[in-house]
């Protein structure tokens, strides 16, 4: 069969990033849209097809070539969606969601897929990084690829899960520098920041969890679509989330961990300074007290009748104050 090959793909605002037939893992060539109801009629042939920001029209001819059905269609529509696997009849809707690294900002995407027999559909929404270089790969293997798109989706999510990885590592990063100001005494904006981190590390990890919960039904569930030689594949991406979600666990209980610990030390040093604030209290209680009595205007005053009385209470005065220094300096509060 020959199949109408357009080496634009589509001209709709260049949503379609690729629309590739394959035939036992072998690259046919490219498809156009209108043709793609005729095309996945062959046998041993499925369509590969990827979008990016898709709009309402393109996808209403993508759901009328591939009879998909209209309420996963009208989710693909809207990013936002909830991370979920739901079941259409023929046809599986897949929903990840996708993180990349932009500066020091976790920029977060959403991809939608449709997995039938013979087709994949995946639809991306913001600015999720390309999947060019998956596919790439996937043709590179054409014995695998000859199992249809459940192998194509496997690469897909498995690419998906290690793009957390190098997300991870930044708050690990960032973590450390972290605890390093906290022992410093770097107390300005520590505590925020450490709250902030908490919660962007509570947002990938709800992104990172359904990925293990999807991978499982992909194994356990579906069979129509996923062979079970392809269950190990999908129990392999699963691993990747599970290891994920252990790092952001054990990254969250550090994370409170230094929380207290910042708190500890604050209140530590706080106490530190009323111990200081005391102990020169106790040191100018003894001049406090002596020369308040020089205002009560006695008559008997040592100065009135020997002419080295105020120099000896001055020498008293200072003597008593240097006592009580040296012992509250021994006792550390000074």
């Amino acid at each position: 069969m020959n199949f109408p090959i357009d080496d634009e793909t589509i001209s709709s605002a260049a949503r379609i990033v690729n629309c590739v037939a394959y035939r036992n893992g072998q690259r046919i060539g490219p498809v156009r849209v209108d043709d793609i109801s005729e095309v996945v009629k062959a046998p041993d042939t499925f369509i590969w097809l990827g979008l990016h920001d898709a709009d309402p029209v393109l996808l209403l001819k993508i759901q009328e070539e591939f009879g998909l059905h209209e309420l996963a269609v009208e989710d693909a529509r809207k990013a936002h969606q909830r991370p979920k696997l739901e079941a259409y009849g023929d046809s599986l809707f897949i929903v990840v969601k996708t993180a990349q690294m932009i500066g020091d900002v976790v920029d977060y995407g959403e991809t939608h897929f449709f997995v039938g027999r013979n087709f994949l559909v995946s639809v991306r929404h913001g600015n999720s990084q390309g999947y060019i270089h998956v596919r790439e790969r996937c043709e590179n293997q054409p014995h695998m690829l000859a199992r249809g798109p459940a192998f194509a989706l496997h690469q897909l999510m498995d690419f998906i899960v290690d793009n957390y990885q190098p997300v991870v590592a930044h708050f690990e990063a960032v973590f450390e520098a972290l605890e390093s100001d906290i022992f410093k005494g770097n107390d300005q904006g520590t505590l925020e920041r450490l709250y902030d981190m908490k919660i962007q590390l509570l947002q990938l990890r709800n992104a990172v969890v359904p990925i293990e919960d999807i991978s499982m039904q992909l194994m356990r569930l579906h069979p129509d679509f996923i062979a079970k030689d392809m269950n190990a594949y999908f129990r392999d991406v699963h691993d990747h989330a599970a290891r994920i979600i252990s790092a952001l666990d054990n990254l969250r209980e550090m994370l409170t961990a230094a929380m207290q610990v910042n708190l500890a030390l604050v209140t530590v040093r706080q106490n530190e300074v009323v111990k200081r604030l005391a102990g020169w209290g106790g040191v100018l209680a003894v001049p406090t007290v002596v020369f308040s009595l020089y205002g009560m205007n006695f008559r008997v005053m040592p100065e009135l009748s020997w002419h080295f009385g105020y120099p000896a209470v001055l020498a008293g005065t200072f003597l008593i104050c240097s006592l009580i220094y040296r012992k509250l300096k021994q006792s550390a509060w000074l």
